[in-house]
């Protein structure tokens, strides 16, 4: 059976739109990596743990956060180019990227030195429109953003303010 993970894509509603929140994961080999590289919140869970409750569990873990209140959204599933599941909600909410804080992980590093050393799991995380982050997330991920805007009645397209702001980024 394929490895299942389970999310929150936490949206907000600004004067130029919808923007979501993605993070990019930690560690040496995602360090100089990004269009392509961001996640929403999430991870994996067991067969026998509810996903909503491990999407919940995730976003805490990777923002050092809890879940902001609200009605959770189902966006469905999406399947990574890994083979990896994603079950994800949207959830409106706000949070200051700046207060994020990651639980970490150790890995041998540099690879055969024998030498341990820990890495945050989430790296950075960032407000993104739409537009914006269909081009920095995973590519299996794409369409919780497209059900999202949908569920939304939003525009994925860049319009130039959109353009502009995801420049920022």
């Amino acid at each position: 059976m394929s490895k299942q993970s389970a999310g929150i894509l936490l949206y907000r509603t600004t004067g130029h739109g919808v923007e979501v929140l993605l993070v990019h994961p930690g560690g040496p080999f995602w360090a100089k990596k990004d269009a392509g590289a961001w996640s929403i919140p999430k991870g994996e869970f067991s067969e026998d743990e509810d996903p909503s409750a491990a999407a919940a569990r995730e976003f805490h873990e990777e923002l050092g956060m809890a879940v902001p209140e609200g009605e959770r959204i189902p966006l469905g599933s999406a399947k990574q180019a890994s083979g990896k599941i994603v079950h994800a909600w949207a959830l409106c909410g706000d949070v200051a990227v700046e207060q994020i804080k990651s639980n970490t992980f150790h890995m041998q590093w540099p690879p055969k030195t024998g030498k341990e050393q820990e890495f945050p799991e989430v790296d950075r995380a960032a407000w993104f429109s739409l537009a914006g982050a269909s081009k920095k997330v995973v590519k299996g991920q794409v369409p919780l953003l497209e059900t999202l805007a949908k569920k939304l009645g939003a525009n994925i397209e860049p319009t130039t303010e959109q353009s502009a702001q995801a420049s920022l980024f």
